[in-house]
């Protein structure tokens, strides 16, 4: 059905992301992709300085080996990916670069915040130029 999958990750929620993945590999065409993304949000600069100056490389050095560890026995292609910013935003940044099929993303329990300034889900649903799964 579908060639290049994205399956948008949060690392908190590892089962959450270990679901997505094994459903992504029923939706995916032979020969296709499972590009497993986490964004890494910034940290705002007045607490940057704060912080030590090689936080963002272990950070994705972390992120990094827990991808490995979700894709561990997936029998598809699986290509992880970091990304730094805006969740919403590098998602379908990610979706554009890649030419992806579809996006994969869990969604959680609304809280007050994200009746206010929406969830990352919601924002990418509105603004994906191809087909979005949300799973809950």
């Amino acid at each position: 059905m579908y060639n290049h999958i994205i399956v948008a990750v949060d690392l908190s929620h590892g089962d959450a992301g270990k679901a997505l993945i094994e459903k992504a590999v029923q939706l995916l065409d032979e020969g296709g992709t499972i590009r497993l993304l986490h964004v890494i949000e910034d940290v705002p600069s007045y607490i940057a300085a704060e912080l030590p100056r090689d936080l963002d490389d272990r950070r994705k050095a972390e992120a990094k080996v827990e991808l490995g560890l979700l894709a561990d026995g997936v029998t598809a292609k699986v290509e992880p990916e970091i990304r730094t910013g805006a969740a919403s935003g590098q998602i379908l940044q990610c979706s554009e670069d890649t030419k992806a099929d579809l996006i994969m993303i869990a969604s959680h329990h609304p809280n007050l915040s994200d009746y206010f300034i929406g969830s990352t889900a919601a924002r990418v649903v509105r603004h994906a130029q191809c087909s979005v799964l949300i799973s809950r």
